[in-house]
């Protein structure tokens, strides 16, 4: 299943679905099938005009990020602290070493400052190595180190180190909560990514306290023609689709209990 999602995405993000249009409106061409390559080369068209040259994705993916704000941590500070894996290089920090950060990485800064802020919190880091090879660091892997050279005492880490996936973070990070009798939670994750993320904990029969970090809109994006920045325009048309895609497959696989949790 893992490994079907991520072909499947391979294939289905907007770029790579443009291409595949082309493609197909290529080889109709050599076919003589004109009305099926006319169809296919217009479909390529306007996916792609929608994704570079408009700001739809950023509508798309602020709609998401503006579902949960942050919680009010509970009287006297939450019993942990639980970030979601999905922030580090991993392939970079395999090679050079250090902390190579990625868009996520806010993750670990947020959860930082909470550990900090609340010294008497436990802090598990859920995230194992997505890669195909799975022959690289996890986020927990390299949390370790990254907690300890900011000062955390490595006793208040806990960490969770086989997950790939969103559903493999809840199923896993579920287990060690109740082993450790932690309650009260924090959750750290990027904005976009906190309605799946917390529709998975309601459905495995946990409450946790939205943390939302790693925003990429500002809040007062609107539908519209947008010809200045067509890269970070395809970035965020291809981010929102993904975790749109996530919501529905979830839903409809029945591993939570709303389509849009809120």
């Amino acid at each position: 299943m893992y490994y079907a999602s991520k072909i499947f995405w391979l294939l289905a993000q907007p770029l790579s679905l443009a291409f595949l249009l082309l493609v197909a409106g290529l080889l109709a061409g050599l076919l003589r099938w004109r009305r099926i390559r006319t169809g296919a080369v217009a479909l390529a068209a306007i996916l792609l005009f929608v994704t570079l040259f408009t700001s739809a994705g950023s509508v798309l993916l602020q709609t998401l990020e503006d579902r949960f704000p942050r919680a009010v941590p509970p009287a006297g500070g939450p019993g942990c602290i639980v970030m979601l894996g999905g922030g580090v290089e991993a392939e970079v920090i395999s090679a050079r070493g250090g902390f190579e950060m990625n868009q996520a990485g806010d993750r670990f800064v947020e959860t930082l400052r909470l550990a900090r802020d609340f010294p008497e919190a436990r802090i598990l880091i859920s995230g194992g190595d997505g890669s195909f090879s799975g022959r690289y660091e996890g986020d927990a892997a390299v949390a370790s180190r990254f907690f300890d050279t900011f000062g955390i005492a490595p006793e208040r880490l806990i960490r969770e180190t086989q997950s790939r996936t969103t559903f493999e973070n809840v199923a896993y990070t579920k287990t060690l909560l109740t082993e450790n009798g932690l309650a009260d939670c924090l959750l750290v994750t990027s904005a976009f990514h906190m309605p799946r993320a917390v529709g998975l904990f309601r459905k495995a029969g946990l409450e946790v306290l939205p943390w939302p970090t790693d925003y990429r809109t500002t809040g007062e994006a609107r539908l519209a023609l947008d010809f200045t920045q067509p890269s970070t325009n395809s970035q965020l048309m291809t981010t929102a689709l993904r975790e749109w895609t996530g919501l529905l497959v979830y839903y409809l696989a029945g591993r939570t209990h709303a389509l849009f949790p809120q």
